[in-house]
Formats: C-alpha cells, sequence, structure tokens
C-alpha cells in the first residue's frame, strides 16, 4: 500500500508538469509557425506518408501468407494499418490496434483474431531489431539519457515506472499472472489457438519469402522514415543529420514502449528536450512533429475509415471492435463445445 501511495502521489504530480510542458512546447510551436521551412516539412510528411504505405505493405504480405487460398486486398491491410495508426494518434492505451485488428478480421471472410493478430504482429520482429541497433547508437553519443536518468525527466510515465521500481515489478508481476490466468481460461481451446498463431507466423517459416516479401520491405520503409525526420528536422531549422535523425529514432522507440499519452507525446518532448537543449527551437519540434505527423495520419487513417470500411468515426470502429470480438469469441467457444 505504501507503494501505491507513493507513486500515485508522484504520478498526479508528473501529469500536471507533462501536460503544462507540452502546452508550453505546443504554443511555441504555433507562434513560430511562420518561421517553419515550408518546403521541408512538406518533403517531410511525403515521406512519412511513403513510410506507413511501405510498412502496411510489409504487413500485407504476413497477413497474406497466413491465408494462401484467400485474395487478401492490399488496400485493406492498409486501411486498417492507417486507421490504427491514426486512432493510437488520438486515444492513449493502445486503442488503435484494436481497430487495426478488427478492420483487418472483418476484410478477410473466414479469418481468426488469433491468426490475424500474429500477423500483425510479425513486422515487430525487424523494428525491434533496427530499434535495438538505434538505440545502441544513442547511448554512445553523450546527449541521450541513461535508463538510470530516465527518472528525471519531465514525463510521467516513463518517470513514473524508473521512479517506482517496486511497483514496476509488481505492475509486471500482475501482468504476467494475468497472462497465464487467461492462458488457463483458454485451455479447453488451447490446441486451435495455437493452430492458429501457428498460422499467423507462417511468413517467419520460410526464410526466402520472408526476406523478400516482408523484410525489404520494412528496411525501406526505416529508409523513407529516415529520409522524413531529416526533412523535419531542416523544417523546424535544428538541422537534418545522420546522428540527429538517429537520435529522434530513439526517442520513438523508447515512446513506443508507453502507451500511457498519445503516440508516447511526453515522453517524445522530454526526451527531445533533453537531447536537443542546444537548439533555441527544440521545444517547437518536440511537438511541431508529432503535430504534423498526427495530422497527416488522422487525415489518411479518416479517409481509409469512411472510403474503404464505410465507418463514420473512429469511436465507433473501436466500439464495434469490442462487441465483434467478444461474439466471435463466443461463437467459437460454441463451436469448440460441440466438436
Amino acid at each position: 500500500m505504501a507503494v501505491l501511495a507513493v507513486a500515485t502521489a508522484h504520478h498526479s504530480h508528473s501529469i500536471g508538469g507533462t501536460i503544462s510542458g507540452l502546452l508550453h512546447s505546443a504554443g511555441t510551436f504555433f507562434a513560430q509557425l511562420a518561421n517553419l521551412s515550408w518546403g521541408s516539412l512538406l518533403l517531410g510528411l511525403a515521406f512519412y506518408g511513403l513510410y506507413l504505405l511501405l510498412r502496411s505493405r510489409a504487413l500485407w504480405a504476413a497477413v497474406q501468407a497466413a491465408y494462401p487460398d484467400q485474395r487478401v486486398r492490399w488496400r485493406d491491410v492498409w486501411g486498417g494499418y492507417m486507421v490504427g495508426y491514426a486512432v493510437n494518434n488520438v486515444f492513449p492505451l493502445g486503442g488503435g490496434n484494436i481497430a487495426q485488428l478488427f478492420l483487418t478480421r472483418i476484410a478477410i471472410p473466414d479469418s481468426s483474431y488469433p491468426a490475424i493478430a500474429a500477423a500483425l504482429s510479425t513486422g515487430v520482429l525487424f523494428d525491434w531489431f533496427l530499434g535495438l541497433l538505434v538505440m545502441a547508437f544513442a547511448f554512445t553519443q553523450g546527449v541521450f539519457p541513461k535508463p538510470p536518468d530516465f527518472s528525471k525527466l519531465p514525463a510521467f510515465d516513463i518517470s513514473f515506472f524508473a521512479s517506482n521500481m517496486r511497483f514496476t515489478l509488481f505492475f509486471l508481476t500482475v501482468l504476467g499472472i494475468g497472462f497465464l490466468v487467461g492462458f488457463a481460461l483458454l485451455s479447453a481451446r488451447v490446441r486451435a489457438f495455437w493452430q492458429r498463431i501457428r498460422q499467423g507466423l507462417t511468413i517467419l517459416r520460410n526464410r526466402d519469402r520472408y526476406r523478400r516479401e516482408m523484410a525489404s520491405w520494412q528496411l525501406a520503409s526505416w529508409v523513407a522514415r529516415f529520409a522524413a525526420y531529416w526533412a523535419l528536422l531542416d523544417a523546424f531549422h535544428i538541422g537534418g543529420s545522420v546522428r540527429n535523425v538517429l537520435l529522434v529514432l530513439a526517442v520513438q522507440v523508447i515512446a513506443s514502449v508507453f502507451p500511457f499519452t498519445p503516440g508516447g507525446a511526453g515522453v517524445q518532448q522530454a526526451l527531445l528536450l533533453t537531447i536537443f537543449a542546444h537548439s533555441p527551437d527544440v521545444a517547437s519540434f518536440s511537438v511541431g512533429q508529432q503535430i504534423a505527423t498526427s495530422v497527416l495520419s488522422s487525415v489518411l487513417g479518416f479517409a481509409a475509415l469512411v472510403l474503404i470500411f464505410r465507418f463514420r468515426s473512429f469511436r465507433e470502429v473501436i466500439r464495434r471492435g469490442r462487441e465483434h470480438r467478444r461474439s466471435d469469441g463466443l461463437a467459437g467457444g460454441l463451436t469448440t463445445g460441440e466438436t
């Protein structure tokens, strides 16, 4: 109880500081709009849109490999990915993952949630491999905070877990127990469940196909992402360079671990303000680049939502996704019971 009390007090204090910092940086961004290099900004957003397109192609390859007898349309996988990406930039706690899973599932007749989820998760392997390389570089540069210093950052989520290791271990333990309990509850259907998971991971069992149809597209997407942030750093007058772009990408790798704010906003801002503290434009960049990319992904996501899937709002698709998963699970349980 003492751990929870301390954690709660630190949490509420830091939330106020994080929000205040975000609002201040947002104000700086809007005040400096006239000073932006608009050509570089538009170029950066074009490369960012290309990055999202290329990554969706890699996910499409994984889904198609899981369902070789069905025609999986790339536009459906891209649309589901864009909706999920847009939702995660607006709502915290990974609501976009539910939306992406639901939309991809309903786009493929006779598919299953476990297989689709497994197929979509295969992209994490390559991303985290490159992410670890980027992180290794960032920690050698002398400006990136070391993990013990994360508790001093003005971002409530990362500083909260770094400052309260006992609570963090408790939280991870609860997650582990929850996973085991969920596994036990699914034990009646565990064989069919793992067969579907194995189906979703089909592309990983063929090295040549994985390298040709997935990893190559993901590598191309990282190149586009690299180019996007080079241009965005130029747009905000911080200066594009190999070192600066890799530092920004390292920030995003860490922010992706903390889904408590939309797009990891607080973590990104805190780390960027620390890394580029020498630049007078860092406050504008720390929020401005995220606003720009979020607007782009939101426009693309909403277009996909309406034009491809015929939904009218992000909230509607999240609600329908939860309802569909519950009904799909109930139907699966009844079917298994009969057999």
